[in-house]
């Protein structure tokens, strides 16, 4: 199996189209498709990198056809960016963390400004920009 039948292989397996997984790594739509030609470009080794993590497949096996395709659950749970990770014990804290990710950009601010508000009348203290 080529490279390029690899990405391709990877994206698919994601469930990701080229433009999604393009925007995923920050790139045009045009490279992902000249990455999964025949005779196409060939990505660097970071945009090789950005494929995998975003396709959920292993490095090694993306850029050389070695090895498993798939993430080993230990590796999946390492590759799983700090900021992106659940790791909330607390229902409440959960449900406002999930409350705030589903709300528009514009929204956010002005909901943290309320969440402030709430939690300064509660405790008497001032809470938010201003610590």
């Amino acid at each position: 199996m080529t490279p390029q039948q690899r990405i391709r292989l990877a994206r698919r397996h994601a469930g990701l189209s080229q433009a999604a997984l393009a925007g995923a790594i920050g790139v045009q739509r045009s490279a992902v498709s000249h990455w999964e030609t025949n005779n196409g470009k060939h990505p660097s080794v970071t945009h090789m990198r950005e494929v995998a993590l975003a396709c959920g497949v292993q490095f090694e096996w993306l850029a050389t056809g070695r090895g498993k395709m798939s993430l080993s659950s230990d590796t999946a749970l390492d590759s799983v960016a700090a900021a992106d990770a659940l790791l909330i014990e607390d229902p409440i804290e959960l449900r406002l963390i999930l409350a705030f990710r589903d709300a528009p950009t514009r929204a956010r601010a002005p909901l943290v400004e309320v969440v402030e508000q709430l939690a300064s009348l509660r405790t008497g203290r001032k809470i938010g920009s201003a610590r």
